[in-house]
């Protein structure tokens, strides 16, 4: 069984922030499995487990608020034992361009305080994660009113594609060789 969980934060206030990129791409794998109405489980909105490409799946987006997003995550790991590694985090990334994209296998949290959470909750750092490239906060304004701030005009255009991209590597990570999927994901977009 597989695990991705969309980081962000629940409340209409967040729906569009750099900080829910995570959440817009679960809700893009939903709309592509077709995976219908969440139920509210594990501190999450949850679907599944649904069977996608012979694989089980179950799709999370805590309502824990970020920086306590390790908490519901793990619930749901624990109660259908799954290990960390079979488990995907989606996630914004400040140190990225806007719409580059990371898959990785394992390491720190690089200050992403969802991530850093998940982390400390299973208390490793061999976690896959997909990190969505949001850009780095203009000179002289506050992270945390960059994270929570909306896109601007010129990214909402781009947006979309940037969130099929993300949705497109989650279901490789699935698929595929997590070896495989990274050289796919995180090969450069033209």
């Amino acid at each position: 069984m597989r695990i991705l969980a969309g980081l962000g934060n629940p409340g209409y206030e967040y729906a569009l922030t750099r900080h829910n990129v995570g959440w817009m791409v679960i809700d893009q794998i939903v709309d592509d499995l077709r995976a219908g109405t969440p139920r509210e489980s594990f501190a999450s909105l949850s679907w599944g487990p649904l069977i996608s490409e012979g694989i089980r799946t179950l799709l999370l987006k805590p309502l824990t608020f970020m920086n306590l997003s390790g908490k519901a995550v793990a619930e749901a790991a624990r109660y259908y034992e799954v290990p960390p590694e079979d488990i995907l985090i989606i996630c914004d990334d400040i140190a990225l361009p806007f719409g580059a994209l990371r898959l990785r296998r394992k390491g720190s949290s690089g200050g992403q305080k969802g991530l850093e959470s998940v982390l400390g909750a299973f208390r490793t750092l061999d976690i896959p994660r997909l990190r969505v490239g949001v850009g780095a906060q203009p000179e002289g304004r506050d992270r945390a009113a960059w994270v929570l701030g909306v896109f601007g005009r010129n990214e909402r255009e781009i947006l979309p594609d940037v969130i099929r991209r993300a949705a497109d590597g989650c279901l490789s990570w699935m698929r595929m060789d997590i070896q495989k999927a990274m050289s796919v994901v995180n090969a450069p977009t033209s």
